[in-house]
């Protein structure tokens, strides 16, 4: 009685642990996108433009949720005077959420 318990416990902790990781990958890829997307908004190219976009991944980071990747493509478009609205960054984040999510689940097929 005990064994199908801990069976199904062990099942449910395993597929939990999965969900997170696909959670991460896409986050991460999401991050990536819009570091590109960022990227090409500021004129940024190249090795630059991927460096920049590792830096975006990076400071999804600092704190749980969105608002630390927000505030990193804020400032930086601020900075170099790029006129895009918060709506605007928020809602390409939402979508490169969207395009993230189908490319992991299609490289996880």
């Amino acid at each position: 009685m005990g064994s199908g318990f801990e069976d199904r416990k062990k099942a449910a902790e395993g597929k939990w642990a999965h969900d997170e990781a696909l959670r991460f990958k896409v986050m991460a890829r999401r991050n990536k996108l819009l570091g590109l997307w960022a990227a090409g908004e500021m004129g940024i190219s190249g090795a630059e433009s991927d460096a920049y976009a590792k830096a975006v991944v990076q400071a999804d980071f600092e704190e749980a949720g969105d608002e630390d990747v927000f505030r990193k493509i804020r400032r930086d478009f601020d900075a170099k005077k790029v006129a895009a609205s918060d709506h605007i960054i928020r809602k390409k984040m939402e979508e490169l959420l969207a395009v993230a999510g189908d490319q992991v689940m299609a490289e996880t097929k």
